[in-house]
């Protein structure tokens, strides 16, 4: 299945009695209140995704049952899991660390969880076998964790969840462990075996990258509640936080708008190709920001905001820079630029943005 089919069939959500996930985890830990709904279809790739503390780990471990409900419901293709024991979920779970035994092989540590619910030693091994085969890793069978690369005992710990043919993968920042170079290999073979999986996939991390590459869909979760949710594409076309901007690198601002033009509080108006009326969110990255020392007069950019340089950082091969004043902004210019304008914090410059570069939406 395509990732166009998955997400066209993701909208017709799960209900009781139906194959797929219907969550919802409550979990009350004194100051902190976790409050998240979560349907998935067989076939679908979430995304938990969301700043440290936000309570992506503890809906994890909620699903996996090592965290108990206190309220809500957890039904898997129809059947309820609250007071299910951990061990007796049909749920797979690959951990940051991945957790492998080391005193088995890669073989016994994939066969561990087929021999727990009941296969017989020559059964568990052979679907051990195959699976380390379909990951790549045949020739790696007889080796110790200890003996395996970063990659390698990524796969053994993803083969290990699959064994058992759980109807549940839960994967707990699965890449987190990896140096970059091992990142990226791992991420596009990971997004292989997520396509072929056939049950529901939940994956939880902090990086953006690993969350619209490999899922379907994703979930922001703030402060324990969702915050937005939608595909890759439309998280990152329009985002609705301050955190979900930054991730995907845009400018981001909540006004309200008379037709092509929004009012930020009481201060600045920025100026939209768009004609909407109503609270409204207004984006644009920082690449269609132009800075200029003096008030510019030829310039065809209907945005121009006073602003103030508040810090200068490297930024892939561009400068990035803060802006404070009328406009709180962020502006990605070339370095030949940045030396040009001569900016260094304090400088006073002007802002320009065209109204084609900014994209406005509802609120």
């Amino acid at each position: 299945m395509t990732r166009t089919e998955k997400t066209a069939h993701t909208a017709d959500a799960p209900g009781p009695g139906a194959e797929g996930l219907d969550a919802h985890l409550v979990v009350d830990r004194g100051a902190f209140r976790l409050d998240v709904a979560l349907t998935a279809a067989p076939g679908d790739v979430v995304a938990l995704l969301g700043p440290n503390g936000a309570g992506k780990t503890t809906a994890l471990r909620a699903l996996a049952g090592l965290v108990p409900l206190d309220g809500g419901h957890l039904r898997l293709d129809g059947a309820l899991l609250d007071r299910t024991p951990p061990e007796s979920r049909p749920v797979g779970v690959v951990f940051q660390d991945y957790l492998l035994f080391p005193h088995l092989s890669a073989l016994d540590n994939v066969a561990f969880g087929p021999r727990c619910r009941g296969a017989g030693k020559a059964e568990a091994r052979a679907r051990a076998s195959e699976l380390l085969d379909r990951m790549g890793l045949a020739d790696h069978a007889g080796a110790r964790p200890r003996r395996l690369s970063g990659g390698q005992a990524q796969r053994v710990a993803l083969a290990r969840a699959l064994a058992t043919r759980p109807r549940l993968l839960l994967l707990d920042e699965p890449l987190a462990a990896l140096d970059a170079r091992t990142r990226l290999d791992v991420r596009a073979q990971l997004r292989r075996h997520l396509a072929a999986f056939e049950a529901v996939a939940v994956l939880v991390t902090h990086d953006p990258l690993d969350a619209m590459v490999l899922a379907d869909r994703l979930v922001v979760v703030e402060d324990g509640r969702v915050v937005q949710e939608g595909t890759p594409g439309d998280v990152a076309r329009r985002p609705r936080t301050d955190y979900i901007a930054h991730l995907v690198g845009l400018n981001l601002y909540q006004g309200r708008a008379d037709g092509h033009t929004v009012h930020v509080g009481a201060g600045p108006v920025i100026t939209t190709t768009e004609d909407l009326t109503g609270p409204v969110f207004v984006a644009f990255p920082p690449g269609a920001v132009t800075l200029h020392r003096e008030r510019p007069t030829a310039s065809s950019a209907r945005n121009l905001w006073r602003c103030e340089i508040a810090g200068l950082e490297t930024h892939g091969d561009q400068i990035r820079a803060d802006l404070t004043g009328e406009l709180s902004l962020t502006a990605d210019l070339t370095t030949p630029a940045a030396a040009e304008l001569g900016l260094q914090p304090g400088v006073a410059v002007w802002a320009t943005v065209k109204a084609a570069q900014t994209h406005a939406y509802p609120a």
